[in-house]
């Protein structure tokens, strides 16, 4: 069944500058609506962020489609995400990627989200409790890490767990930056001011 809201939502995307069709494609493919409380379905694809479990919201879609564009996937990457959340942002990475490796630091998000997988029929993935600051060592290294928390400075721990040639793309300062490693350098590229709340001791913003 075509969803209006969906295609609006996908077309304002094109018009703001996304051009990975992959992208694009996977968010076709993850409803947002489905990431959120039926009460919310109406503002589903708004562009605001929206409120769900442990205090924490869902963002924006230009700010997943933005971040996720800036990774560049090809579907042999493999992939670490920092904050499962509602598992919307999973949900789409998951289109990509032949595998998700996603670290959140509440148990309940980690049910609702494995509850929503279930349903949709989305298996690639796993998740791991724990706090993603210290991302995942026994998997390292991943091709590709997206956080989806602001810092306040470099995740150098993170970016030790990137393999060479890989991308990490965060929110550093309240500015999009991509770490790209080649080798043993890492170069640094600050893309554009965006803010999505800073991460906290016991608190963390997930998409």
């Amino acid at each position: 069944m075509i969803d209006p809201g969906l295609i609006d939502m996908i077309m304002r995307l094109r018009g703001r500058g996304i051009s990975d069709n992959a992208v694009l494609k996977a968010m076709e493919l993850s409803p947002r609506k489905h990431f959120v409380g039926e009460s919310l379905f109406e503002a589903a694809y708004d562009e605001q962020s929206l409120p769900t479990s442990c205090g924490q919201t869902v963002s924006p879609p230009l700010t997943i489609a933005l971040m996720t564009q800036m990774l560049e996937l090809t579907p042999e990457h493999k992939l670490l995400e920092i904050g499962c959340g509602s598992g919307y942002h999973t949900a789409i990475l998951s289109k990509i990627v032949k595998r998700v490796y996603s670290v959140e630091r509440y148990k309940q998000l980690i049910r609702e989200a494995e509850a929503r997988f279930k349903t949709l029929g989305i298996t690639n993935h796993v998740i791991r409790h724990g706090d993603g600051r210290y991302g995942w060592g026994g998997q390292a290294p991943f091709d590709r890490i997206i956080l989806t928390c602001a810092l306040r400075a470099e995740p150098a721990m993170l970016i030790d767990q990137l393999a060479p040639n890989g991308k990490l793309v965060a929110v550093v300062d309240d500015q999009l930056t991509r770490y790209s490693k080649a080798r043993k350098k890492v170069t640094v590229e600050t893309l554009f001011p965006l803010q999505v709340p800073m991460i906290e001791a016991g608190k963390s913003k997930v998409l």
